[in-house]
């Protein structure tokens, strides 16, 4: 994981936070991401059921990465207000949870796919944008705002060809880390 700052004008910064009402409870995420001008490029959400806060700050982290990748972007800086997530990411604390270890670890498979990362800890005045879309989310799901996303999200992968997910199994349930399936897609789950 690179620390240095990216010199690339195509460095992008990317505003993360989830939240969870309840902890385990609704839980959503936000994501305000900007070009190196301040141009806003995207505006990501979305709702994530029964999880908790840090569940879901990685589900941000991970949606922040998979669009820098998707889009092209070589350089990213993640900016959260989860003292925890960017501290584990740093390396400073381990990752104990059984919960957080598979998105941990996916998020780390990712950030070697750009050729700068870097992540920052802000206090949550700092993480307005963000915060306002995960409760955005967090609304849509328990039915207190419109079901539209705000912007869209990365297309997911062609159903035509193989590609390799890995998800969580929570309460029976197999939850795809950094994305959605569209519904009606056969899929075959090996234990790792």
């Amino acid at each position: 994981m690179s620390s240095q700052s990216p010199n690339s004008s195509d460095a992008i910064v990317a505003y993360c936070d989830g939240g969870s009402r309840g902890n385990p409870g609704p839980a959503g995420f936000g994501v305000y991401i900007q070009d190196s001008t301040g141009e806003v490029l995207a505006e990501l959400s979305q709702y994530l059921g029964k999880q908790t806060n840090n569940f879901a700050e990685y589900s941000a982290l991970l949606a922040a990465l998979e669009f820098a990748i998707a889009q092209g972007h070589r350089s990213l800086r993640v900016v959260s207000d989860s003292e925890l997530m960017v501290k584990q990411m740093k390396g400073q604390y381990r990752v104990n949870s059984p919960e957080l270890r598979p998105l941990y670890e996916e998020a780390r498979r990712r950030v070697p796919q750009l050729e700068h990362f870097q992540i920052q800890h802000v206090l949550r005045e700092k993480n307005r944008h963000a915060d306002r879309l995960a409760n955005l989310a967090m609304d849509r799901g328990m039915g207190r705002a419109p079901a539209a996303n705000p912007a869209p999200a990365p297309a997911p992968p062609s159903p035509s060809k193989a590609v390799m997910l890995r998800g969580l199994v929570k309460g029976g349930v197999v939850h795809v880390l950094g994305g959605e399936l569209p519904d009606g897609i056969f899929v075959k789950v090996i234990p790792e």
